[in-house]
């Protein structure tokens, strides 16, 4: 369906005939001198001439379709005569239309007495849309085009076969095209690991520095004080302190000088310390004086007095404190962590 406007030429043609017949007229004036008949004649001949130049254009638009499918084209089209020169402002290419109208092209014609513009655009939502009044100012007139109304519908069907308007283009790529699409990702990766790598460090120097000779020291002196504080001796608990005593040298002698205290009797471990060079002989014979005193306590073959506890808890701390240089002597004598015998671990796999 076409749509056109023609704005009417603005010509008094009834003007003109009664100039003619004036002019008809003016050649039976009496008494007036056929020299100013003759220029009359000439100046109303020329603001006839003028005055047909001067005369109103004609605007005229067309929209070809006002039912569309999504995505379909449809032309637009302004066209205006008899500019006889004449400068037409109007909105600038690929500005004519509203927002959701998507142009596909705009072209613009013009010669002396013509304007064409040829719009091409689709809309790609449902729904009406209006195309309102386009103002163009031609010379120093104002003129406007007619609104029309367009209806998008979509014309798709469940189970119709959607193609790509284009079809896939193959395209190569150097380093440098991989290098923008991925570098992110790259990037990404690389940040990834370098935090894993952290904690991992973390995990490692914070275990490390747990399992340090000062850290285990500072800690056993924490639970022996733990121990003295709940008054085992005062209360002649003898039994219950060399039991907890006990247990904490044995978790202490483990960390510290590395050798399965915690597992061994008491017999194997004395057996085990005189083996070694890890603790020093002040310090096993500390060890091996109070453990064995411990077990006939534990199996109540003897009662300790309250002077013989408190001794043995100081002498234990004592030996806590004096361990770091049992450690770094060690260290100095064999870097690496002191080694069971084949005695000692078939004994250990029995324990177990």
């Amino acid at each position: 369906m076409k749509l056109v406007m023609f704005n009417q030429r603005n010509i008094c043609h009834s003007e003109r005939i009664s100039t003619l017949r004036f002019l008809r007229k003016s050649n039976g004036f009496d008494g007036v001198n056929d020299k100013y008949s003759v220029l009359l004649k000439v100046c109303l001949s020329f603001f006839i001439i003028f005055s047909s130049f001067g005369s109103s254009q004609t605007l005229s638009s067309n929209l070809d379709k006002t039912t569309l499918a999504l995505g379909e084209v449809a032309v637009f089209k302004i066209q205006i005569l008899d500019l006889y020169g004449k400068d037409v402002q109007i909105a600038p290419r690929n500005e004519l239309l509203p927002f959701h109208f998507e142009m596909v092209n705009d072209s613009i014609a013009k010669q002396k007495d013509i304007y064409l513009r040829s719009v091409k655009f689709a809309i790609f939502e449902e729904g009406k849309f209006t195309i309102p009044e386009i103002q163009i100012k031609v010379g120093g007139k104002v003129m406007k085009t007619i609104p029309y109304e367009v209806e998008v519908i979509n014309t798709a069907k469940k189970g119709d076969q959607i193609n790509d308007i284009m079809k896939n283009k193959e395209v190569e790529l150097d380093v440098k095209d991989y290098w923008d699409l991925y570098k992110f990702y790259v990037l990404l990766a690389l940040i990834i690991v370098a935090i894993i790598v952290l904690i991992i460090g973390i995990i490692r120097w914070g275990r490390r520095r747990k399992s340090s000779p000062v850290v285990t020291t500072n800690q056993t002196l924490k639970d022996l004080e733990k121990l003295r504080k709940k008054n085992y001796i005062e209360n002649e608990n003898f039994r219950a302190f060399y039991v907890e005593l006990i247990e904490i040298t044995r978790g202490f002698m483990t960390r510290q000088y590395h050798i399965p205290a915690d597992v061994l009797l008491t017999d194997d471990l004395i057996a085990y310390m005189k083996n070694t060079n890890a603790i020093s002989q002040e310090n096993e014979k500390t060890v091996e004086d109070i453990f064995l005193r411990g077990d006939l306590v534990k199996f109540a073959k003897t009662i300790p007095t309250k002077e013989i506890m408190s001794t043995d808890f100081t002498a234990i701390r004592d030996f806590v404190k004096r361990s770091t240089k049992d450690v770094e002597a060690e260290q100095l004598r064999n870097p690496s962590s002191p080694e069971l015998s084949r005695e000692d671990e078939g004994k250990l796999r029995q324990l177990k």
